[in-house]
C-alpha cells in the first residue's frame, strides 16, 4: 500500500472512508481540489481491496483527445479505421480482474458517456469496430476536482451516469485543512529528493517549518512537494532555512523566468543567479529588511550578503 503521510483528523476521516470502500466492490468517486492526492488514494483503495493482486490501471481522461477516448478505453478491432492494422486491447480489458482508475472523469466527452454507462451497469462493451461483446470484471474508481452535480444540472454530464458513479464518495482534504501534517510531509519529500540527488537529507530549521505552515497551499500536496524539492536543491549545507522556501505570495507579481536562449553553461548560470536572488529576497522579507538577520538566516557573513546584493543589483 502506498504511504499516505499524516495524522490529522481530516486525513484520518478520508482514510477511514477509503478503508470501508475497499472492503466492497462498489464504485468510488474521489473528490477534492487539484493536488490533494487522488491517485494516491485510488492506489491505496486498490491495495486494500480483494483485487490487490490484480492490475491497477490509471487513466487521465483530460489528457486523451476527444476523438480517441473510446479507442483508449475500449480498444479497437483490426481494420476498424485507417491505420488500425491489428487488434488492440483498451484500458478496460487491461484492468480485468483489477481496478480501473479514471482521473478527471468530468472531462469524459458526451459521446463516450453513454458507452461508459453501459460498462458500469453491465460490465460489457464493444471494441471500436467490433460486434462481439467483451465481458470484464473491473472495479471502477473515478476522481474529479469539479462539482459533478453542477455539471449534471448544466447538461454537461449524464444524470444516469452520475448516479451510477456516485455510490460511495470520498472527499479528500485540502492541505490547508491539515497543516499539522506539513512537517512530516516536508521531511518525506526532502528525503526522497536528497536520495535522487545522492545527498544527505537536510533538516528543516524552525523558521523554514514556520514558513511552510503559514502558506495556504492552493496547489495542495503537489505544490508542497515542488517547493520542498526546490528548497533541497537551493539549500547550502545540511539545513533548509526559511530563505530556501520559495512559495507563491498572493497579490505578488512573480519574477520572470530567466531566458533559456544561449549556450547551456550560460543558461545554467542565469538560473543559478535567479535562484540566489529569490533566496536573498525571501530572507530580507522574512527579516523585515534587517540585513544582519537575513545574513544569519542565509548562513553567510553580512559582508558577503552585502557584496552579493550589490553584484545581483538588489
Amino acid at each position: 500500500m502506498p504511504a499516505i503521510i499524516g495524522s490529522s483528523p481530516a486525513l484520518a476521516e478520508a482514510l477511514e472512508r477509503t478503508r470501508r470502500a475497499a472492503e466492497s466492490g462498489v464504485t468510488v468517486v474521489l473528490t477534492g481540489e487539484s493536488g490533494t492526492g487522488k491517485e494516491l488514494f485510488a492506489r491505496a483503495l486498490h491495495a486494500l481491496s480483494a483485487r490487490a493482486a490484480g492490475p491497477f490501471v490509471p487513466v487521465n481522461v483530460a489528457a486523451i483527445p476527444d476523438g480517441l477516448v473510446e479507442n483508449e478505453l475500449f480498444g479497437h478491432e483490426r481494420g476498424a479505421y485507417t491505420g488500425a492494422v491489428e487488434r488492440r486491447a483498451g484500458r478496460f480489458e487491461i484492468a480485468d480482474g483489477g481496478t480501473l482508475f479514471l482521473d478527471e472523469i468530468s472531462e469524459l466527452p458526451p459521446a463516450a458517456q453513454s458507452k461508459f454507462l453501459r460498462v458500469v451497469e453491465e460490465k460489457q462493451f464493444l471494441r471500436v469496430g467490433g460486434t462481439v461483446p467483451i465481458t470484464v470484471d473491473v472495479r471502477i474508481v473515478v476522481a474529479t476536482n469539479r462539482d459533478l452535480g453542477a455539471l449534471v444540472r448544466s447538461g454537461a454530464f449524464r444524470e444516469d451516469l452520475f448516479y451510477r458513479l456516485e455510490v460511495f464518495p470520498v472527499r479528500l482534504p485540502t492541505l490547508r485543512s491539515r497543516k499539522e501534517d506539513i512537517p512530516a510531509l516536508a521531511r518525506s519529500f526532502a528525503d526522497a529528493s536528497a536520495k535522487q540527488l545522492r545527498r544527505k537529507a537536510p533538516v528543516f530549521s524552525a523558521g523554514a517549518l514556520e514558513r511552510l505552515t503559514e502558506h495556504d497551499w492552493p496547489g495542495n500536496v503537489r505544490e508542497l512537494r515542488n517547493v520542498v524539492e526546490r528548497a533541497v536543491i537551493l539549500t547550502r549545507g545540511e539545513t533548509v532555512r526559511a530563505a530556501d522556501i520559495v512559495v507563491g505570495i498572493p497579490g505578488e507579481t512573480a519574477a520572470p523566468h530567466p531566458s533559456l536562449d544561449g549556450p547551456l553553461d550560460e543558461v545554467i548560470e542565469r538560473w543559478k543567479r535567479a535562484g540566489e536572488t529569490n533566496r536573498i529576497r525571501q530572507a530580507l522579507e522574512s527579516a523585515g529588511g534587517d540585513r544582519s538577520r537575513a545574513a544569519e538566516e542565509l548562513g553567510i557573513p553580512l559582508r558577503r550578503l552585502s557584496q552579493r546584493m550589490k553584484e545581483l543589483g538588489l
